[in-house]
């Protein structure tokens, strides 16, 4: 029961690949370089295959480094 209770809230602030490349509009092709690379979003390898990404590593990732739009320098 545990275990089961324990996965389910792993599962739902994480995200596979093919999850992570819907969510951030990437090629899940382009995730799989990165990670050769170790360049990109933060990720997990649970043994020799799983690979997952959480959800606030993602949004750290993304919102690193934003592009600045004269909009957005105006408004502070």
């Amino acid at each position: 029961m545990f275990q089961k209770v324990f996965t389910e809230k792993i599962q739902k602030k994480t995200f596979s690949p093919r999850e992570a490349a819907y969510a951030y509009g990437i090629c899940e092709g382009t995730l799989a370089n990165w990670r050769s690379k170790r360049i990109g979003p933060k990720f997990y390898k649970a043994g020799q295959r799983k690979v997952f990404y959480f959800e606030s590593d993602l949004e750290n990732w993304a919102r690193r480094e934003p592009v600045q739009t004269r909009d957005s320098i105006e408004a502070r």
